[in-house]
This record gives structure tokens, C-alpha cells and sequence, in this order.
């Protein structure tokens, strides 16, 4: 006779509020995410608005990429100490509001001002939803499900960010990128008084504001440098100093950490394999996703000359992926462990890379280029649940903010890398090609500044193609275009062997140094057949 066991309704009343807890967390993670890809598609009306050039645009971005990845650990710290809601909704409100002074900007300074603010108030918000998402959900099955929508939601965002800004862009002006985050945050405000719980540390000691101190700066100049080495060049002086002093104060961060009593990161974490290593894969992992998507944009818009939203549309399959993996991969730690599943995906991601770097003007679509988007995303898919999960399962409960935040910095860190490294060998190839080219042009066809952003990337095809063919010969524009192509697909194949050659490394490491089998620590398999549970593993 089968027995069947059914939950109480206090039980039930309770897990549905915790997966109510959820989407509002995840609602919060999509606009910190999302804003991170969403202006991209919008630089090239920005500059033409704000007459800048590409060092402005770059800025555009960038800004916002800095702030962020420096502030990410201090807050993560404030939230485990004041609570992890209330910095959260201070950080939603404040990305309400500098969205707002960005949409009304009408200088270039002002958007940068505005994007860099933005970055500010979203390092609060976004170590505070994986904090939140490891205190709400204790139990192992559902603390399992729930980081795994977690790291869809962000594959996700990441993905979608070039289709919701080609699509506001062919209906609105470049304002629309600022504008649409007004209502998702107040909405994500109202929904986190409602539904989110608070949590925060029971073990509080003194305020480590030199740690603060010493993180924010060792981080913001060692991004810095990462950021500009294209512009400066990575060996200049401006490059090599900046790098060694964003070390130095890590060092020291490092040093000082070892010897507080109440430091904002213990250090001896990073000596457990199942902290470190996981959050090595998930560095190099966004490594290759954020380096793979600055090359899919310069082919998809550079070579193909595909508009903004079609674009978006073709890179579909790329946020679908991530959001099938996500659940894939638990899967795959269910049954086998963490290591394997992190060793697949990283190897998947490589397979991706691959053959993404195999493409020319003439690929199939869905023959050649949908293969490399889907096995890309599919790996980082699966590498990202299992290794956050194992992260966040080597840390106490009153970490979980600072744990947090480490696992978010080393993806911004590492997608930062990608662009700047991958994006780096790109500009290479395609400056020495291109360049000589357009220096030939007169400076009545091209101005200084048109010069500068054809040189500069191949999404300067579809402006080129808009200009008056008289006087400019047909034939000499066509002889520009084809070398562009060509220059942007070389150093391309280029940038993907090093991205493929990395995540096989990484690969080859976790596999030899991260502990094979399923144990205690990466296993939920026995809570998908229990058939009674205790009331205890659920929060109140």
C-alpha cells in the first residue's frame, strides 16, 4: 500500500511566500543586471545626440562598470550588518533615481555622472538578493532551486539586455534606456516591503572601515586599469602603474584582513577548494560570456549589418539557453556532484567558443552560428548554479552578504577581463588593418571624429553605409567595408582561441583539484525523496 505524505498548510502557506520572496529578488536582480547591456545598443545614438566619440561612449559604459565592481564587497558587508533588505530597497530607490538623472541628461557628462551613480546603488542592491535568497531558503532541495533561478535570471538579463534596447530604440530615443528602469524599481520597491524578509548577521563586530577603505580602492583601480589598457595600451606606464597599485592596496587589504578581529572578508575561506575554486570558474566563466558577447555584437552588427533589434532577435537563443541550463544543472549536482557538473559546463562553454570563432561573413545562421550561441550559453549555464551553490554552502549564515559579494565581484572582475582582454586582441587585428585604409580618405568625405570610429570598431559599418555616395565612389566605400569585415572576423577567431584555451585550463584545474563525488556539501538528491520534512529547515 502506497503512503502518501501531505504538507501542512502552515508549511505550504510558507514555502509559497518564500517563492513569492523569490521573484522579487529576482525582479531586483534583472534591473541591476540588465542595466549592465542595455545601454550598449544606445551609444550610437547617445554620441550622435551628444556629438562625442567613441573614448565618451566607452565611458558610458564604463563608468558604471567601475563603481559597481568596486562597491560590491563594502556593501555586502553593510548589508549583513544593517540588514540585507534595507540596503537592498536603498539601492533600488537610488537606481530609480539616477535612471531619472540620466534619461534627463543632456550632456555627455551628465550620463556619465548618472551611470556611474547607477553603479553606486547597484553594488547595494545585488549582493543582498543572493544574501537574501541563502537566508530565505534553508532547506538544501529548495535552496537549490532557488539559486538556480537566481544565476538564470542573471544569464538571462545579461542576454536579453540587446533585444529590450533594439526594441526601445526603434519605438523611442536613446532617454527610453534610463526611463524603463523607473517603474521596475518601484515596483521592486513596494514588492520587497511586501514580501521580502529581512535578514541580517546576529554577529556583528566593529566596522572595518579601513578593510572598506582598502577593498574599494585596490578594486576600482585594478578594474581601472583593466578597463583602459586598450586605450593606453597594456604595457604603457598609465596601464602598469595603475594595475600595480590596484595589487598593492589588495595586498594590503589582503594583510589587513589576515589581522582584524572583525575583518569584512576572512581570508581563510579562500584556503577551502570548495569556495575558491568554484568562484574561479565562475570568473573565467563570465570571462568568456561577457568576451563572447562584445564579439557576437561586433558580427552580429559589424559584419552581418543587422539593425539593433535584430540583433536581439538572432541572440534570443542565447538568454533561452541560460535559462534552460539553469535547471539542467542542478540536475547534473544532483546526480553526480559539483565537480562534474562544473567541469561539463566549463568544457560545453570552451565547445562554444570554438566554433563561434569558426564563423565567417557567409555562416548559416542556424547551421553555424546557433550552435556556438547555444552551447555557450548552455555551459555557462551549468557552471554558474553549481559553483554559486557551493560557494554559498561554505560560508555561515551571518557571511552570507560578504560571500555574496565575492562571487559577484570575481564575475565583474572576470567579465571585465573578457571585454578588455578578448576586446583588446580585436582592436589589434582590426586598428593595423583598417586603419591605413581610412588615414587615405580625405578629410572632406570623413571628419576627424568619423575617422577615429571607423578605426576604432567595426559597428561603424552601418554608419558608413548610410553616407551620400557622391562624392564618395561606391567602390572605394565597398573596399573599406570588406577590409573591416575581414579585419573584425581575424582578430575574432583570434580572441576566441584565447577564450576557448582559458576556460579548458580552468577546466584541466577544477578537475584536478576539486573533489570528485557527491558529498553533503553539493548534494540535494536525498532531499527530492523525502517523504516527511521537518518544519525546522523552514524560516519563519
Amino acid at each position: 500500500m502506497t503512503t502518501f505524505t501531505v504538507d501542512p498548510p502552515a508549511l505550504l502557506e510558507r514555502r509559497a511566500h518564500r517563492f513569492l520572496a523569490l521573484a522579487v529578488i529576482c525582479l531586483a536582480e534583472l534591473l541591476v543586471v540588465l542595466d549592465n547591456t542595455i545601454v550598449n545598443v544606445a551609444l550610437p545614438s547617445i554620441g550622435v545626440e551628444l556629438s562625442t566619440g567613441v573614448s565618451g561612449l566607452q565611458w558610458v559604459v564604463d563608468a558604471y562598470t567601475l563603481t559597481f565592481a568596486g562597491l560590491l564587497l563594502a556593501f555586502g558587508n553593510l548589508g549583513d550588518r544593517y540588514g540585507r533588505r534595507r540596503v537592498m530597497m536603498i539601492g533600488l530607490v537610488g537606481v530609480g533615481a539616477m535612471s531619472v538623472a540620466g534619461a534627463l541628461s543632456t550632456s555627455l557628462d551628465g550620463v556619465i555622472a548618472a551611470r556611474a551613480a547607477m553603479g553606486v546603488f547597484a553594488a547595494a542592491v545585488f549582493p543582498a538578493t543572493l544574501a537574501l535568497v541563502i537566508n530565505i531558503f534553508t532547506d538544501r532541495r529548495e535552496r537549490a532551486l532557488a539559486i538556480a533561478a537566481w544565476t538564470a535570471m542573471a544569464g538571462f538579463a545579461i542576454a536579453i539586455g540587446p533585444i529590450s534596447g533594439g526594441w526601445l530604440l526603434e519605438h523611442f530615443s536613446w532617454h527610453s534606456v534610463f526611463w524603463i528602469n523607473v517603474p521596475v524599481a518601484l515596483i521592486a520597491v513596494v514588492a520587497t516591503m511586501l514580501w521580502v524578509p529581512e535578514s541580517r548577521s546576529s554577529e556583528v563586530g566593529r566596522l572595518d572601515l579601513p578593510g572598506i577603505a582598502l577593498s574599494i580602492a585596490g578594486i576600482t583601480l585594478l578594474v581601472w586599469a583593466i578597463i583602459e589598457a586598450p586605450r593606453y595600451g597594456w604595457m604603457s606606464a598609465t596601464t602598469l602603474l595603475a594595475a600595480a597599485g590596484g595589487v598593492a592596496l589588495l595586498a594590503a587589504f589582503i594583510a589587513w584582513e589576515l589581522r582584524t578581529r572583525a575583518p569584512i572578508l576572512d581570508m581563510r575561506l579562500f584556503r577551502n577548494r570548495r569556495f575558491s575554486l568554484p568562484a574561479l570558474a565562475i570568473a573565467v566563466g563570465y570571462f568568456s560570456m561577457f568576451g563572447f558577447l562584445f564579439l557576437i555584437t561586433q558580427y552580429f552588427q559589424g559584419v552581418r549589418e543587422y539593425s539593433p533589434l535584430e540583433f536581439g532577435i538572432a541572440s534570443l537563443p542565447f538568454a533561452f539557453s541560460v535559462a534552460l541550463g539553469a535547471p539542467i544543472a542542478t540536475l547534473l549536482a544532483q546526480r553526480l556532484g559539483t565537480t562534474p557538473a562544473i567541469v561539463f559546463g566549463l568544457l560545453l562553454t570552451g565547445l562554444g567558443l570554438y566554433l563561434g570563432g569558426q564563423v565567417t561573413v557567409d555562416s548559416g545562421y542556424l547551421t553555424e552560428v546557433l550552435p556556438s550561441m547555444v552551447s555557450m550559453a548552455l555551459g555557462l549555464a551549468i557552471v554558474q548554479g553549481p559553483a554559486t551553490e557551493s560557494i554559498m554552502s561554505s560560508l555561515p549564515l551571518n557571511e552570507a552578504g560578504a560571500g555574496s559579494a565575492v562571487n559577484d565581484t570575481t564575475r565583474e572582475f572576470g567579465g571585465t577581463l573578457g571585454v578588455a582582454v578578448l576586446g583588446s586582441i580585436v582592436a589589434s587585428y582590426y586598428t593595423t588593418k583598417v586603419a591605413p585604409l581610412v588615414d587615405r580618405v580625405p578629410e572632406s568625405l570623413m571628419s576627424a571624429n568619423e575617422k577615429d570610429f571607423a578605426k576604432a570598431t567595426p559597428l561603424s559599418v552601418l554608419e558608413m553605409r548610410k553616407r551620400e555616395l557622391a562624392p564618395f565612389f561606391e567602390s572605394q566605400r565597398e573596399n573599406i567595408i570588406t577590409a573591416m569585415k575581414a579585419a573584425c572576423l581575424e582578430g575574432s577567431h583570434a580572441a576566441s582561441l584565447v577564450a576557448t584555451g582559458a576556460v579548458v585550463v580552468c577546466a584541466v584545474v577544477v578537475a584536478i583539484l576539486l573533489p570528485w563525488g557527491i558529498t553533503d556539501g553539493d548534494s540535494v538528491l536525498l532531499g527530492w525523496r523525502r517523504t516527511a520534512r521537518s518544519t525546522q529547515d523552514s524560516p519563519d
